[in-house]
């Protein structure tokens, strides 16, 4: 894409095969959170748009040519390893691509295709070892009964703005795989590489109509996808409060919902962790990253460090001052580490949580501001230096409410379970880990950590073989594993009598 705005790609909207501009002809400018500059204009969907994308995708899934539920499991198989190659092909124009629409690093842009492509095998590979079917003991020679799986049908999959691709890629991937037609409504801020992977899976064969986007926002083409009494799943991924109003506009209709929310996740650091100074280093390494990966945007992001009040001043000073030396700038610049935040709008919602946590009493260890503009920092880009906050407590609306920002507080304990009551002390459950050389004390404290996914001594790492989600707020379902591709299926039970004969139950 290039850096200067390309304002006559208006044809974002897919539906049927074909690329369509917003049926009322609206537009919307893509920014770089760099230097707040448009340098792409979509187009901007609403609720007819929406309509006639969910109308193509029913039509694909009930019937026409090349009906992509009835095709056979080897040949859906190939199709979604096509698609990885094809993203190992682009990763060079689809990380850079990331990296400018959402504000991250390149380096960060090319390990998420990375993840992309990964998730597209995995299932790939998933579906194509499957049974057909799991044979249930009926207690008869005379009796066939089995448990098939079928795609739930028509899809809507409303996708989050800090990991446009990689989390498009959670629904796309297993939809595809279980045999489901999809709309895919991106973030309206961050839409381009769901675009071009719409692209991507019309080269690799999909038939037209598998695959629809609507780009928009959510008070229109997400309200509607997840009202529509056409869509048999809607998934979404985003905050707690849009997250809850599909909920519950999805329910007259009853289809099934799958919600991940984000999280408020515990970084718990046991003292025994730090008793070496290759230790120490490891662990402050790994809390830097926990919080201010993505400038902290991140739905796992360990915001809250819980670290044992032996080590504290020393585990804090050293943590403060290695983010004060994090390189922030554009995220498409050689040697920058950390981007801008993806809107302004997200800066200041960071910038409340702050000013609101320094009058409840936090100290302030680095950061809480914006930074001094540089040529790789453009004072209209929404930059916000990682900050560390201190001497917090649970009252803290910082440590209660999910940031989305690189924002870290800092909470202490001193026995085993204070750091898990602390830990736990959240409505959300997505994700939190765990530090210490204790072999025993790893296990207690991951098995009682309340968390979809708890890490011991490693912070961030995930893997599309094991499931996704959390506890609480945090959501409900699961995405990536075997349980992430039953989100997208139905379980069908079929007997067969193989020796029919009258039951006599009445007399006439």
């Amino acid at each position: 894409m290039a850096d200067t705005p390309e304002l006559q790609a208006r044809k974002t909207i897919h539906v049927g095969g074909e690329w369509l501009e917003a049926v009322s002809g609206a537009t919307r400018e893509i920014l770089d959170p760099a230097d707040a500059l448009p340098f792409v204009l979509v187009a901007e969907g609403d609720e007819k748009d929406t309509d006639l994308a969910v109308a193509a995708a029913r039509q694909a899934f009930d019937g026409g040519q090349g009906v992509w539920p009835q095709t056979p499991v080897a040949e859906r198989a190939a199709l979604l390893r096509r698609v990885a190659d094809l993203l190992v092909r682009d990763r060079e124009d689809l990380g850079r691509l990331e990296a400018r629409d959402a504000g991250k690093t390149v380096e960060e842009g090319r390990v998420d295709i990375d993840c992309v492509a990964d998730a597209f095998r995995y299932f790939a590979d998933l579906v194509a070892a499957e049974a057909p079917g799991r044979v249930v003991d009926a207690g008869s020679p005379d009796i066939h009964s089995v448990v098939v799986h079928e795609p739930v049908g028509v899809c809507a999959l409303i996708t989050p703005w800090n990991y446009p691709l990689l989390q498009a890629s959670w629904k796309i991937a297993p939809a595809l795989a279980a045999g489901n037609t999809f709309v895919v409504k991106p973030s309206e801020i961050t839409p381009l590489t769901t675009i071009a992977l719409i692209d991507l899976l019309t080269e690799a064969g999909l038939p037209a109509g598998v695959a629809n986007i609507v780009t928009g926002p959510g008070h229109s083409v997400g309200a509607r996808l997840a009202e529509h009494p056409d869509v048999d799943l809607v998934s979404f991924t985003g905050g707690l409060v849009s997250g809850t109003k599909v909920a519950q506009a999805a329910a007259p209709s009853v289809k099934k919902v799958a919600l991940e929310l984000g999280g408020k996740n515990p970084n718990v650091v046991f003292a025994d962790a730090c008793a070496t100074e290759e230790g120490f280093d490891t662990a402050v390494d790994q809390a830097l990253n926990a919080a201010f990966i993505h400038s902290g945007q991140v739905c796992s992001a360990g915001g809250r460090l819980i670290v044992e009040e032996s080590i504290r001043e020393r585990f804090v000073a050293e943590l403060a001052r290695r983010a004060a030396k994090i390189r922030l700038g554009r995220g498409t610049a050689d040697s920058v580490e950390c981007g801008p935040l993806v809107s302004e709008q997200q800066r200041t919602k960071v910038e409340s949580f702050v000013a609101s946590a320094l009058e409840e009493g936090a100290v302030l260890r680095t950061g809480g501001k914006r930074p001094e503009p540089s040529a790789q920092r453009p004072a209209t880009g929404y930059f916000y230096e990682p900050t560390v906050l201190d001497a917090c407590h649970r009252e803290m609306r910082v440590v209660r409410e999910e940031v989305f920002g690189p924002v870290l507080t800092v909470e202490t304990f001193q026995t085993e379970d204070e750091a898990v009551a602390l830990a736990n002390d959240t409505e959300y459950g997505l994700a939190g880990a765990v530090w210490t050389t204790d072999a025993g004390r790893a296990r207690r404290v991951a098995g009682r950590l309340r968390h979809g996914t708890v890490w011991i001594n490693d912070f961030h790492p995930y893997l599309p073989q094991a499931e996704w989600g959390g506890f609480g707020k945090s959501g409900v379902g699961r995405e990536l594993g075997p349980a992430g591709l039953a989100e997208y299926r139905e379980s069908k039970h079929v007997y067969q009598n193989l020796a029919p004969k009258p039951v006599r139950w009445f007399a006439g």
